[in-house]
């Protein structure tokens, strides 16, 4: 992405509604910002909990905690992390001496566990990963706990209280139980497999497909691309994104050939970022899958609304953040980052002269007596006819498009960071329903009218931009979809290096 341009005061109503997108990849400074804007964002700290000092534990509570500390492995943290090999032998040591060392080791481990399960293990954020977990004192929690005889139930409060993080629990399980088990077979390449094909390729597919989904039913005996083999694949691609042809192409095969062990540690990411989302979320919210490139809206938990989207391109990351959208601007322009004009617009220019002019481009005056490119409203913007705002460090958005070519691709990453809309104004139907000025056929009338303006929202709508490569459908399977951003191996490097 590109940085965004300090503009200390907005020119006009165009100047208003054209914010820049995608600014920086998301680098507003050296770490990001906390939980951006949004209901209850920034964070605001609770009041600081009056200090509780520690006392002993009864017998049945180290029992409990050592238990707790087991099957912390069950959460995707690694073998070990919080049970070293002398715990339970200096924890249950007749030698006072030893049994105090056990008793202080183990408070060390389950507060270090607690703040895991908070999300708190990674200290350097990169800088467009801008949704991070609250603040939390476990020592002071812990001890709380303790005082008031309740160490189970605290420990059943640390993972983060979602259903599709405790499907992914149940994914990382079935998933390290297949790597156990010698994983599944490769297949080698070779022509694209299709129905009528025959051979060891094909029956390598099978097998293939019944190790990570037994309930295909498919008969691992055969060599043959049939019609039930067909409907695997259909069901294999439609599970991870890719175009439901029933075709083994390129890009379905490389898929299938990634190893079961890869998909144990993109699962142990995905856990992880679920601990950095609030642990309470609005009933009505829109969540943005950049790894999916989807968005779907909520309304009282309920879904009303999904589509396509596309977000930033691999060098125009959109990033990470929570906020709420507050207002609608119709027929936007574009103020052009100047990056992105520097290294796009300039050059086509340059080349084809008199290319701005025939694409709305037109040179403003800034504030700072400068000037920057601005891309006018209208069927050409770059915007298309509508955007959502939502306050944010990076000068992202929701926004329509002239091209919806890209919605029709499996890979959608194709913006300068904002995320556009393959159905803008179902959303914008949705986010206004109740207003009685502002109906469809308004929306529609101010459109065609071309004049840019900003209507406020009555009810601002939360908005959650996140990046899924692992998420459970409806029946509770798991989807995968590629890490386009390379986010999973950063993220795992960063828990690797948090030792």
């Amino acid at each position: 992405m590109t940085r965004r341009s300090n503009i200390a005061v907005w020119m006009s109503a165009a100047a208003l509604a054209a914010v820049a997108c995608g600014t920086s990849a998301g680098q507003p400074n050296s770490t990001g910002p906390a939980n951006t804007t949004g209901p209850g964002y920034p964070y605001t700290a609770p009041p600081q909990a009056q200090a509780v000092p520690s006392q002993p534990l009864r017998r049945d509570q180290v029992s409990v905690v050592l238990a707790a500390l087991k099957e912390a492995e069950t959460h995707g943290f690694r073998a070990g992390e919080f049970y070293p090999a002398n715990l339970e032998a200096e924890v249950y040591a007749a030698d006072p001496t030893f049994h105090a060392q056990g008793d202080a080791l183990l408070r060390t481990m389950i507060i270090r566990y607690a703040r895991a399960q908070h999300g708190l293990r990674i200290t350097n954020w990169p800088k467009n990963w801008a949704m991070k977990p609250a603040p939390y004192d476990a020592e002071n929690d812990f001890n709380l706990a303790v005082q008031q005889d309740r160490v189970a139930q605290w420990i059943d409060s640390l993972p983060p209280p979602f259903d599709r993080y405790r499907l992914l629990r149940t994914a990382l399980a079935r998933y390290k139980a297949i790597v156990a088990a010698g994983g599944w077979p490769t297949i080698d390449g070779g022509p694209e497999l299709k129905p009528g094909a025959a051979g060891p390729r094909v029956a390598a597919l099978r097998q293939r497909l019944m190790v990570e989904e037994p309930t295909l039913n498919l008969d691992t005996t055969s060599d043959q691309f049939d019609d039930t083999l067909t409907d695997a694949v259909k069901y294999y691609q439609r599970r991870n994104g890719f175009d439901t042809t029933g075709k083994v192409d390129t890009l379905t095969l490389e898929s299938l050939n990634v190893a079961a062990q890869s998909r144990v540690l993109q699962i142990v990411a995905n856990m992880e970022r679920w601990r950095w989302e609030p642990r309470l979320w609005p009933a009505s919210r829109i969540e943005v899958n950049i790894a999916a490139a989807e968005m779907t809206l909520f309304e009282e938990n309920a879904l009303s609304l999904e589509m396509r989207a596309a977000p930033g391109r691999p060098d125009d990351q959109t990033p990470l953040l929570t906020s709420q959208i507050d207002s609608i601007v119709l027929n936007p322009p574009w103020n052009v980052p100047s990056t992105i004009a520097e290294k796009e617009y300039y050059p086509k220019e340059a080349a084809h002269p008199g290319y701005l002019a025939a694409h709305g481009f037109r040179f403003i005056d800034t504030p700072d007596g400068g000037h920057r490119l601005q891309q006018k409203s209208g069927a050409k913007s770059a915007l298309g006819q509508i955007k959502f705002d939502f306050p944010n460090p990076f000068a992202v958005y929701l926004h329509d498009t002239p091209s919806h070519k890209a919605f029709g691709q499996d890979a959608r990453d194709v913006s300068h960071g904002c995320v556009r809309l393959e159905r803008p104004f179902d959303l914008a139907d949705k986010l206004f329903t109740g207003d009685e000025t502002w109906t469809p056929d308004r929306i529609q009338d101010a459109v065609q009218d071309g004049k840019t303006q900003r209507v406020q929202l009555e009810r601002p709508m939360p908005v959650f931009l996140m990046y899924w490569t692992v998420y459970p459908d409806v029946k509770g399977r798991m989807d995968f979809r590629n890490d386009i951003y390379d986010w999973d191996s950063q993220l795992l490097g960063l828990i690797a290096a948090s030792r």
